[in-house]
């Protein structure tokens, strides 16, 4: 059919959870047309409850599924890891806590299977060096542009 994908090349993924999760989604991806329909299906979306314009709740879906189950379990297991799915999951809990942290780490996971599976493509990790230099140029650039709009300009320190 293709070329094999290996989705335990992925940290935190081992044997079983991709066991589970491929036989819960399968191989095939075309029964969802974007990433966005597949980690809705896995109930990894918002479920924003919106009347008069406001929104009254904020809640992910509550649905037994188990290849979402075994993707939250993979999620966990970043704590420790030295990638950049061990750093954007330090990242997330320092910044929402270790529940929001879980979700944001499942719903990562899930995208990066999506593609996996979708294109056929291994799985390359930069590690979590390259990923907190990508965040501090981020903060640098976010910061440049908050000085220029307020008038200021900001200088490196030697």
């Amino acid at each position: 059919m293709g070329r094999a994908v290996d989705l335990t090349q992925i940290d935190g993924v081992n044997v079983v959870s991709a066991q589970k999760t491929i036989s819960e989604i399968g191989l095939d991806m075309r029964k969802w047309p974007t990433v966005k329909h597949f980690t809705s299906w896995l109930n990894l979306c918002p479920n924003n409850q919106i009347t008069g314009g406001k929104v009254i709740k904020r809640a992910r879906k509550k649905r037994a599924n188990s290849a979402a189950q075994a993707l939250s379990m993979a999620a966990q297991s970043l704590n420790r890891s030295q990638s950049a799915l061990g750093a954007f999951y330090r990242r997330m809990r320092a910044k929402h806590g270790p529940p929001k942290a879980n979700v944001a780490a499942t719903h990562k996971l899930a995208r990066i299977i999506y593609f996996m599976l979708k294109h056929k493509t291994p799985y390359r990790d930069f590690g979590a060096d390259h990923y907190e230099h990508q965040q501090r140029q981020r903060q640098i650039c976010n910061l440049q542009r908050q000085a220029q709009r307020l008038g200021y300009s900001i200088e490196p320190a030697l």
